[in-house]
């Protein structure tokens, strides 16, 4: 037997979490057994742990989109006993039992060999939230970073976070957009050379273009903010889309893609191809100091996902937070 934070519905629809003892048979069919070292907590974990958001297909449930871990057993060649992995993605922690759990069983598919250069607690220190921000990072440069500074939105969340600190080590000039004026010091120190207040952007203006001010942007937020920025960017400049914490909808106009050739990248992190999650893991590894991941963590353990997961829904969770599942 061992723990893991197991989600159940009750027949009025209210759920309730709480740190049970399940053993191996209650695991879902998968190729690979892993003994799960660290996990982490993002928005979608927040959702799954409380109402569910629509992403929970049955209960009981155990949530927990990523995890990092030791291989216990494996029916697939590509993976033996001893090997460390890393799992984020493919709705693991949605419609597939997740990280937050002693042990996990996956799919082969799912999981990538951990990065030369990386711990499991590291790995999980970026997490989805920083493998998103590689990716966004990675599709801005394959499309061409311009001069001016590159805008984060939402810039002390996990995605944000990380992609502050590569933008800021690559050499960029990072302007780091918050609603919380406490971040400030931790954001200077994630390498942001600049702190947007979000009043100054949370609004729509009748006019489609405004100055060029960006080179680049990453934008966690979407809604009114991402339409704002749009009309800001400069000629041929491109924006990361990896977020709607402001809203899904969009009010605004094709003027910027039309008149300035702006583009809108859209980051899907969940059903990324392996080959560029192996790019990305890379990147990562060689592109994220070490140092600036260690200032983005929050420690936590099963027993404070439950708190942990309202926070998140909240925007109340400053940078990573790292879940030790075995303490």
């Amino acid at each position: 037997m061992f723990n893991a934070l197991v989600v159940n519905k009750d027949d009025e629809g209210k759920t309730s979490a709480a740190v049970t003892q399940i053993g191996l048979d209650d695991l879902p069919a998968g190729d690979v057994t892993v003994a799960v070292e660290y996990s982490t907590v993002n928005y979608k974990d927040g959702l799954c742990i409380g109402p569910g958001g629509g992403l929970v297909r049955k209960y009981p449930h155990v949530p927990g989109i990523d995890f990092a871990g030791t291989v216990e057993a494996s029916d697939d060649p590509r993976y033996k006993a001893g090997d460390k992995v890393v799992l984020t993605g493919w709705r693991v922690g949605e419609a597939h039992w997740g990280g937050y759990s002693q042990k996990a069983r996956v799919k082969a598919d799912w999981l990538v060999p951990l990065p030369k250069g990386l711990d499991t607690r590291q790995a999980m220190a970026v997490g989805t939230a920083g493998f998103t921000a590689m990716l966004a990072v990675m599709a801005l440069e394959d499309h061409g970073i311009k001069d001016g500074p590159v805008l984060v939105t939402g810039a002390a969340g996990g995605v944000g976070s990380v992609a502050t600190a590569i933008l800021a080590h690559l050499g960029h000039k990072v302007a780091a957009v918050t609603g919380r004026p406490e971040t400030a010091d931790y954001l200077t120190s994630l390498g942001a050379s600049q702190i947007v207040a979000r009043e100054e952007l949370n609004e729509t203006v009748k006019r489609p273009l405004e100055g060029e001010t960006w080179g680049g942007c990453v934008d966690a937020v979407g809604g009114e903010m991402l339409a704002r920025v749009l009309g800001q960017m400069e000629y041929g400049a491109s924006v990361s889309a990896v977020g709607l914490a402001g809203g899904a909808g969009l009010p605004a106009t094709v003027i910027p893609f039309l008149l300035r050739g702006v583009n809108l990248l859209g980051i899907d992190s969940v059903m990324q191809p392996y080959d560029n999650r192996l790019r990305a893991w890379e990147r990562i590894a060689k592109d994220l100091p070490m140092d600036k991941l260690d200032a983005m963590v929050q420690p936590a353990v099963l027993s404070d996902l439950p708190q942990l997961g309202r926070d998140i829904l909240k925007g109340q969770v400053k940078g990573r937070v790292v879940v030790d599942v075995n303490a």
